[in-house]
C-alpha cells in the first residue's frame, strides 16, 4: 500500500503538489521557522489520488480549488487528487493529513469492501486520541506498509459511514457508477461551502461535475434532500451568524460577506432562518459567551482555592 502521512502544526503551512508540477506556486508561513518551512512548505508526492485531514488540536485553514474552509478541532476533510489542497494550522493548532495512491484505495475496498469520499464533517472529541494513535502507528518508517495503514483506513472509512450511505441514493445501474455520481455530487456540495461568501450558480456547479443542470440538480436534491440553491442560502446564513457572533463586523458588512446584495433581504432572510434579528442574534450570542467566560474563571477560581 503506497501512502504518506503530513502534519501542519502551530501555524506551519502545506502545499500539496504532484511531483511534475513545475507551475505549483510558493507558499509562505510567517509563523514557521525557517526550518520547519523547508521541511513543510512544498511537498512534492509522486501520484496522490486522494487525501484526508483531521484537525486534533486548535483550528485552521484549508484551501483548495473547492474554497476556503475553517477547521475546528474534530474537524475532517478529504479531497480528490484535483483539488491539491493547501493546509495550514492555527498559532496552537495541530492537522494531520494522509496521502493516498490508487492502490490503497483498492486494498481498502478489498479488505472491507469501503470506499473514501471527498467531504468534510466532525468527528466526536473522544475519538481524536484513538485516532492520533493510529495515524502515528501508520507514519512509524519501520513499520510495514500494508499491516501499518490498515487499522487507519479503517478508521477513516468509519468515520464517513453516513457519507457513504448516500451512495444508494445516486442514480446509476451498478456499483462503481453511483459511486462516481456520489464522488462528483460531492465536489459540488464542497464547492458551496468553501464559497459561501456568495450566490454560486448551477451553471458553475454543472461545468464542475460535467453534468447538465438539468441532471445535476435533479440528483443533488435526490442526495441531499435540498436543491443546490437552498444549500447555498442557509450555508451563507450560518456564515453570517458565524460572523456576527465572532467579529466586530456591522450587520450591514456580515450581509454583503455572506452574498446578499443589501440589508433588506438579508434581514428578512436571517429571521426566518434564526427567529431573531441579526441585532438580536448577536446580542444573544455575546451574553452566553460572556457567561461562559465567567463560570470558566469561577470554577478556575474554585480549584486554586482547593
Amino acid at each position: 500500500m503506497q501512502h504518506s502521512t503530513f502534519w501542519a502544526d502551530r501555524g506551519q503551512l502545506l502545499h500539496i503538489a504532484a511531483a511534475d508540477d513545475t507551475a505549483a506556486p510558493e507558499t509562505e508561513a510567517p509563523a514557521t521557522s525557517r526550518a520547519a518551512c523547508a521541511r513543510l512548505g512544498m511537498l512534492k508526492v509522486s501520484r496522490p489520488v486522494f487525501s484526508i485531514w483531521m484537525q486534533v488540536q486548535g483550528d485552521g485553514w484549508i484551501e483548495s480549488r473547492e474554497g476556503r474552509f475553517r477547521m475546528r478541532r474534530g474537524d475532517w476533510m478529504a479531497f480528490e487528487r484535483e483539488s491539491v489542497p493547501v493546509v495550514q494550522s492555527g498559532a496552537r493548532g495541530l492537522c494531520i493529513g494522509l496521502l493516498i495512491e490508487a492502490d490503497t484505495l483498492q486494498a481498502l475496498e478489498a479488505l472491507d469492501g469501503s470506499a473514501l469520499y471527498a467531504g468534510r464533517g466532525r468527528m466526536a472529541l473522544r475519538e481524536l486520541r484513538p485516532l492520533l494513535r493510529v495515524w502515528r502507528e501508520a507514519a512509524t518508517p519501520d513499520a510495514g506498509d500494508d499491516l501499518a495503514v490498515r487499522p487507519l483506513l479503517l478508521r477513516l472509512a468509519a468515520m464517513q459511514r453516513e457519507l457513504a450511505a448516500r451512495v444508494r441514493r445516486c442514480p446509476g445501474r451498478s456499483r462503481s457508477r453511483r459511486r462516481q455520481v456520489f464522488g462528483r455530487m460531492q465536489r459540488a456540495h464542497l464547492y458551496l461551502e468553501g464559497h459561501s461568501d456568495r450566490v454560486v450558480r448551477i451553471s458553475e456547479l454543472a461545468d464542475l461535475t460535467s453534468f447538465s443542470s438539468w441532471y445535476f440538480s435533479k440528483a443533488f436534491h435526490t442526495l441531499y434532500d435540498e436543491s443546490p440553491q437552498a444549500l447555498s442560502v442557509r450555508l451563507r446564513l450560518e456564515r453570517a451568524a458565524d460572523l456576527l457572533r465572532d467579529t466586530s463586523m456591522t450587520v450591514g458588512e456580515v450581509a454583503a460577506a455572506s452574498g446578499f446584495d443589501n440589508c433588506c433581504s438579508f434581514a428578512r432572510a436571517f429571521k426566518s432562518r434564526f427567529g431573531v434579528p441579526a441585532t438580536r442574534y448577536r446580542s444573544i450570542a455575546l451574553r452566553a459567551a460572556n457567561g461562559a467566560t465567567k463560570s470558566t474563571q469561577a470554577q478556575r477560581g474554585h480549584n486554586t482555592r482547593v
